[in-house]
């Protein structure tokens, strides 16, 4: 059963927890304001597929999954007040699709003891579980992503980048500039000239920055946008004639809703991605006949298979496969944040259970364990096909250089340790 969550029934929802022994996973989702179109897409996927393991298989272990829904808007302040209304619901683990909020919301699930899962956003040297004991964010995050767009670049340069130029436009906000200090790690490894454009939210006017790359003149353009700004973006880039083929996204930027608005002009743009596109996957055949075709769909399927719908299905994924390793570890069904968080360390997904899923080669293996809370990092890149309206995966999963995040990942969980008093644990 979905419920759709606001501020106002915190009450009556805490009141009613003690006698509820369902496994409670909160969606922090944002349906409204100018990420209403990403955040929906994502919050569906979500959704569906816990009423797929309720419909299909009766819940995980036994236990029904209820998915509390709370609009955050993706406002910091609005999303830390959904986890402080729904945490005393029996909340499991969160996962609230904004860096903004997750920053807000570290040192409060560590005080709490409550799991963030937070995949390809959030704080980057979370991977780093000896000191972020309760944050995950496997498969991927953000310097993962700079890291194999440049090593894609590498691939399309013949290993040699030494006199590009590569500029980064990106949201200013924590999320976007969470890329810069690797790129700049990555321009002195291999001679690159990086420059970066700060886009003030929500991004709907940037004809200045598109204007000055047009002056500069670089090889390459990379974005780390969210919401009408990365079709403002693609826009732009179009007006000026920058070659679509050397723009690419980060995983938040490589959506439908950011190339279809754009038309024709958008057809070879790249973008990053940490899992398969499209709905040739055996899930989908389930997903039609335990969810869209008796009608119990958030809002009646209609993005199934879209690139965030398919991310907020595999976010979906990777919790109930924690969860259920959670259950089998503490020997019950009715499991606790903490033992929940015991599940996360202990997770593997291998490529056969993928496959078992309904999921073959559709994201990386994961390995989880006290150390690495971020698994292997490894991304691949996509092209949109203007002309058939779909992506197009042009690369296998790649590994990211950890020569040069494994030392920046260590130096910053490090100093955040050092000013939260925290005593790192293995």
């Amino acid at each position: 059963m979905k419920l759709k969550f606001t501020t106002l029934a915190a009450g009556a929802f805490m009141a009613a927890a003690p006698a509820m022994a369902d496994l409670v996973v909160p969606n922090l989702s944002y349906r409204t304001g100018p990420y209403g179109a990403n955040g929906t897409q994502y919050a569906d996927g979500f959704n569906d597929y816990f009423t797929l393991l309720n419909e299909r298989d009766g819940g995980i272990g036994g236990e029904t999954i209820r998915v509390p829904e709370c609009e955050t808007a993706y406002n910091t302040e609005k999303g830390v007040e959904c986890y402080e209304a729904t945490k005393g619901g029996g909340a499991l683990v969160y996962n609230p699709l904004s860096t903004g909020i997750t920053y807000q919301l570290i040192p409060k699930a560590a005080a709490d003891q409550i799991p963030l899962y937070t995949p390809g956003y959030g704080r980057t040297s979370a991977k780093n579980g000896a000191v972020f004991e309760w944050v995950f964010n496997a498969p991927a995050n953000y310097w993962d992503g700079a890291s194999v767009a440049v090593k894609y670049l590498l691939d399309e340069n013949g290993g040699d980048l030494s006199g590009k130029k590569i500029a980064l436009v990106y949201h200013n906000s924590a999320y976007g500039k969470e890329p810069i200090r690797t790129l700049e790690e990555l321009a002195e490894k291999h001679g690159f000239t990086f420059s970066a454009l700060p886009i003030d939210p929500p991004g709907q006017e940037q004809k200045s920055q598109w204007l000055q790359t047009r002056r500069d003149r670089p090889d390459y353009v990379l974005m780390w946008g969210w919401g009408v700004m990365n079709q403002t973006a693609i826009q732009e880039a179009a007006n000026i004639r920058f070659p679509m083929e050397n723009f690419i996204g980060t995983y938040w930027s490589g959506s439908e809703v950011d190339v279809q608005p754009v038309g024709a002009a958008a057809n070879g743009y790249k973008a990053l991605t940490f899992h398969g596109v499209g709905m040739d996957y055996p899930i989908y055949d389930d997903m039609k006949q335990y969810v869209i075709d008796p009608g119990k769909a958030s809002q009646g399927g209609q993005f199934v298979g879209s690139v965030l719908y398919s991310r907020g299905m595999y976010a979906a994924v990777v919790i109930a496969e924690a969860i259920a390793k959670a259950q089998e570890l503490a020997g019950t069904s009715q499991i606790t944040p903490a033992q929940l968080r015991d599940g996360f360390e202990a997770l593997e997904i291998s490529a056969e259970r993928l496959e078992e899923l309904g999921l073959p080669d559709f994201g990386p293996a994961i390995t989880m364990s006290c150390e690495n809370h971020g698994g292997s990092g490894m991304a691949r890149v996509q092209q949109w096909d203007a002309t058939e309206r779909k992506w197009t995966l042009i690369t296998d999963f790649t590994e990211p250089d950890q020569d040069v995040l494994g030392p920046l990942i260590a130096e910053d969980s490090e100093a955040y340790a050092k000013e939260a008093g925290i005593e790192p644990r293995c």
